[in-house]
């Protein structure tokens, strides 16, 4: 038995939402991820971006509005070489590729997804952080305009999130720019975001204007606004329980019966030894 998801609604989606642009010279993914992937009616109806309204369906239904050109990103703070990058520059930065990455939602659901983009540590290597860079925050568009979900008090837009040096340079974490070989859909968090596999999703920033590297912690968004319930770390962890509801098992989009949730959502082989000694309890 399935659940009706993003496929069953996307009848009722605007022409644009599944118009996408093909992106050329792509490598494929040599993974061998064995999860079914999500489809691509799923992926685009089905969304966190309260940007454009809080329901999983307002992201696909509202989104028509960014404008994702002209689109810069500024990268500052603790590099040598602060830049401001034109998207069409970023996009040329290193050779696009395909990643199939789990994405795992704090609200107990997850995706399989077929990413395109390059390793975020080929930016922060152009800029050269220096020795006091500890932490990377990103910050999204605040626009109220071209994103009516932040005309509401939320969050304290704009949005915020931020992850430990090492973390941001890891090679799995990704900055996209497309998913199934076309340009990142708008509902999605074109033209460029974050993605963080081994964490929950919403520490995967979208539609990112800035890059800061800091040397303390930033504030996240979410840390704000439930310091209880959502910590700096957010790495998927079974054994740690939201305050309102299990973490223990997830519902696959489009599956009925719900599977045992993965630490570091199956990517513990990679990303484990970056939290050696650490308490993941308390540092959740």
């Amino acid at each position: 038995m399935k659940l009706a998801t993003g496929a069953a609604l996307s009848g009722f989606l605007p022409d644009w939402v599944l118009a996408g642009e093909q992106l050329a010279n792509v490598k494929k993914s040599t993974e061998a991820l064995s999860d079914k992937l999500t489809p691509l009616k799923d992926i685009t109806a089905y969304n966190n971006f309260y940007e454009f309204g809080t329901s999983k369906e307002d992201p696909a239904q509202n989104a028509g509005s960014l404008k994702t050109r002209p689109w810069t990103i500024t990268v500052e703070g603790e590099v040598n070489k602060p830049r401001v990058f034109d998207i069409e520059e970023l996009l040329k930065l290193a050779p696009m590729e395909e990643r199939v990455y789990r994405l795992r939602c704090v609200e107990a659901w997850s995706m399989v997804i077929p990413w395109v983009g390059y390793s975020l540590a080929e930016l922060l290597k152009r800029v050269e952080p220096t020795g006091k860079a500890k932490f990377v925050e990103f910050v999204s568009l605040e626009d109220p305009k071209q994103m009516p979900g932040q005309k509401s008090a939320t969050l304290d837009w704009p949005y915020r999130e931020g992850l430990r040096i090492d973390e941001a340079m890891h090679p799995l974490t990704l900055l996209a720019a497309g998913l199934y070989g076309e340009v990142l859909p708008k509902q999605n968090g074109a033209p460029i975001r974050l993605v963080v596999p081994w964490k929950y999703g919403y520490k995967s920033a979208k539609s990112i204007v800035k890059i800061r590297l800091v040397e303390k912690q930033p504030v996240t968004s979410w840390m704000k606004a439930g310091p209880n319930e959502y910590g700096f770390y957010s790495n998927v962890n079974p054994a740690v329980d939201h305050p309102r509801w299990t973490q223990a098992k997830e519902r696959r989009i489009g599956e009925f019966l719900k599977r045992p949730t993965l630490p570091f959502n199956g990517y513990a082989d990679q990303v484990a030894q970056l939290y050696s000694g650490m308490d993941l309890t308390k540092n959740f």
